[in-house]
């Protein structure tokens, strides 16, 4: 069995590449530019094949998956963050956030999906809470997420019964996106979180590889949220 990640070099990324790896799946995990990361990454996870691929890139996906042969699960997990007020936010930042959440999923959709009807596989987007209920100060990453929801749901349909094709919505994670937050921040975050803590990357790989193998689930958004943030 062989998976790709995307943005498998920190994070959910690499919790999901650890996962994924234990439970007998030949990885492949993209990152942008982030060589730290990724030969921290490296070291971590020698089993992983670890390829440098912005999923903004067509042509470098499209290789990529071309050099793969088949493919069974694709887990689109890479993503970017603006944190700003709408007023306040560029152009470019907007087309950034956009182009990466969305456009980055749709390019390794396009290129993966004759492969995952062969293997009759299955796809995972890793969307976020602010998706489903939108965030204040981060509207252009909330749209972008959303635009994902509304992409899973689509797909599941097109390309049924083949593939099978969700979502996970994290709520508050433990990771580098998150990590701007003062103690403070995180203890008002926290009170509005009915399970009171932030989630942790390796719960959110659970989630995905719960719906990368399961097979009879299709078209859902899996809230990993704590009950709500």
């Amino acid at each position: 069995m062989k998976a790709l990640i995307t943005g498998g070099t920190r994070g959910i990324g690499l919790a999901c590449c650890r996962l994924f790896v234990s439970s007998g799946f030949a990885v492949t995990a993209t990152y942008s530019a982030d060589e730290g990361s990724a030969a921290a990454a490296k070291r971590a996870l020698p089993e992983v094949r670890f390829v440098r691929a912005d999923v903004r890139d067509e042509d470098a996906m499209r290789a990529l998956i071309a050099d793969m042969g088949t493919l069974d699960v694709l887990v689109n997990n890479a993503g970017v963050d603006v944190w700003k007020q709408v007023q306040d936010t560029s152009r470019e930042e907007y087309a950034r956030v956009m182009d990466v959440n969305m456009g980055g999923t749709f390019l390794a959709v396009k290129h993966a999906a004759s492969k995952l009807l062969a293997s009759r596989g299955a796809i995972v987007n890793v969307s976020s809470v602010w998706g489903v209920t939108g965030g204040s100060c981060e509207s252009v990453y909330s749209a972008s997420k959303g635009a994902v929801i509304a992409f899973t749901k689509a797909l599941a349909r097109e390309l049924a019964p083949a593939v099978r094709v969700n979502a996970v919505a994290p709520g508050a994670i433990d990771t580098v996106m998150n990590a701007g937050y003062s103690a403070e921040e995180r203890r008002e975050i926290e009170s509005r979180i009915p399970l009171g803590r932030f989630g942790s990357p390796e719960e959110v790989a659970e989630a995905v590889l719960f719906l990368a193998t399961h097979r009879y689930i299709t078209g859902q958004v899996l809230g990993v949220d704590g009950g709500g943030v």
